[in-house]
């Protein structure tokens, strides 16, 4: 069977309801994903409504993207009794680093690690997030690729070198941009980054220019006019900057963890807080050679890589069909 044979129901915090068409002009990551396995979508909140609408076991397959935040809120009704009512099989969605769930109060902590244990499988972004929640859990869990449908969606692959550095994120520990914004600065190139929703007091003082917000689409293809990428970013999860940067064969210095900065810029990842290594790596780009090797490897690597929509597919359906085989 096909991937979109089965019936599948992703249930998140998003307000919208229905399937994914390819005309969404925000085609990033997880509503990408969500058109690649021909889900249905409904609100997380909206679950016990949509198994009294469907009834018992309609679909083979129900997803759910636990929400970072309003966990209170998913502790008022049964999820996981219902989840199971509506599906054959259930699956759980990592959202955000492995981690977060410890900010919580300790309720909380013990009903989100309660609720992982009850689903049927994991998916999870990146390797070591795969053995965290195996570990935890002791239950199945497989990455979940990245899906980038640029190719299909017509984005053009950048075809000449930029002027400009971008960073991947605002002055918060979240994304690591002041560390990204010292290691920019060794290019002597202008500094551009993407609002991302958290900018602080005065950031807009330092030297940067702060891109307004766009579609993914357009996104997709304003960075292709970029000469090279810093993502010093600790929070690891999805990866979806540094991937962006490989499609366009732009070289992306980043951390190690995670998978499509290891995998598609691995000449250019350094271990967690390794800022000198990383200003190093920044001068080395300025040789002409290295900087077309690493830009080279990082598109090529993009193409064989299981973030394609072709790869994805086969993975996936591999992946979803084993599990939907099992008693």
């Amino acid at each position: 069977m096909g991937l979109k044979d089965h019936k599948i129901v992703w249930f998140t915090e998003g307000g919208w309801q229905g399937k994914v068409s390819l005309d969404n002009p925000n085609m990033r990551n997880d509503v990408s994903t969500k058109w690649l396995l021909g889900a249905e979508h409904y609100p997380i909140f909206q679950m016990p409504q949509i198994l009294e609408h469907f009834g018992e076991k309609h679909f083979d397959f129900g997803i759910v993207t636990l929400p970072k935040t309003h966990v209170d809120k998913l502790m008022t009704f049964d999820m996981l009794g219902d989840l199971k009512k509506l599906c054959r099989k259930t699956i759980s969605m990592q959202e955000g680093p492995h981690w977060y769930y410890q900010d919580y109060t300790m309720e909380q902590q013990i009903w989100w690690y309660n609720s992982l244990t009850e689903f049927d499988m994991l998916f999870a972004h990146n390797k070591k997030d795969v053995n965290y929640y195996r570990g935890i859990t002791n239950k199945p869990v497989q990455k979940m690729p990245t899906l980038l449908l640029a190719d299909r969606l017509g984005i053009v692959p950048r075809s000449e070198w930029g002027d400009a550095v971008v960073i991947g994120g605002n002055m918060v520990r979240w994304y690591g941009g002041f560390d990204s914004y010292v290691v920019a600065q060794q290019f002597d190139m202008p500094i551009v980054a993407p609002s991302m929703g958290r900018k602080i007091d005065r950031e807009d003082e330092l030297d940067i220019q702060y891109l307004p917000y766009m579609t993914w689409v357009d996104w997709m293809n304003n960075l292709s006019q970029y000469h090279v990428g810093v993502h010093m970013m600790p929070t690891h999860a999805a990866g979806t900057f540094t991937l962006n940067c490989a499609f366009h064969g732009i070289p992306c210095i980043g951390y190690k963890g995670l998978d499509t900065q290891e995998e598609l810029h691995p000449l250019l990842s350094v271990n967690d807080g390794d800022m000198a290594g990383a200003i190093k790596l920044a001068q080395k780009l300025k040789d002409d050679k290295f900087y077309e090797e690493c830009s080279i490897m990082s598109r090529e690597n993009y193409k064989k890589s299981m973030y394609t929509e072709e790869r994805c597919t086969e993975y996936l359906s591999t992946i979803l069909q084993d599990l939907y085989e099992e008693d």
